[in-house]
């Protein structure tokens, strides 16, 4: 379901909301390429974020307590530079996301506990979380005590 369709029906989110140049990015690696793992205590999701560095990128991410994982950053404008060089160079030829802000947005399958979690951005352009899900307590077995 697109953007458009969720907005003709208000109560439906749409799986995955792309914003900024992760929209745009028609050619190169597309940002926010999403995968989810499930497990009896957690989920784990892998982002895929090509050309996006950590240090320059703003990257943050959010969970909330439904699921929804919001995730922000910026395309940095690297302007052809090369790293160690004072060259610059006239890109003839670009395969990556256009600079500028983005925004990714989507729901994992339940509930978690957004206090429980833990990203690791790879050198690779992943960002690869594990969020745990959240449980409610059990109820308390109550004794049973033989009459006497």
């Amino acid at each position: 379901m697109g953007g458009q369709d969720s907005a003709d029906n208000p109560g439906v989110r749409p799986a995955v909301v792309l914003t900024g140049t992760a929209k745009q990015g028609s050619y190169g690696p597309p940002i926010g390429l999403i995968d989810v793992g499930v497990s009896h205590s957690a989920y784990l999701f892998r982002v895929a974020l090509p050309g996006i560095r950590n240090n320059q990128s703003n990257l943050k991410c959010g969970i909330q307590r439904d699921g929804r994982v919001h995730i922000q950053g910026v395309v940095p404008d690297e302007l052809g530079l090369l790293k160690g060089s004072s060259t610059v160079y006239q890109m003839k030829l670009q395969q990556r996301s256009p600079p500028g802000p983005f925004t990714i947005s989507f729901n994992l399958p339940g509930p978690v506990d957004p206090r429980l979690f833990s990203p690791i951005f790879q050198a690779d352009g992943i960002l690869e979380v594990v969020v745990m899900r959240h449980r409610t307590p059990s109820p308390p077995i109550d004794s049973v005590v033989p009459p006497l």
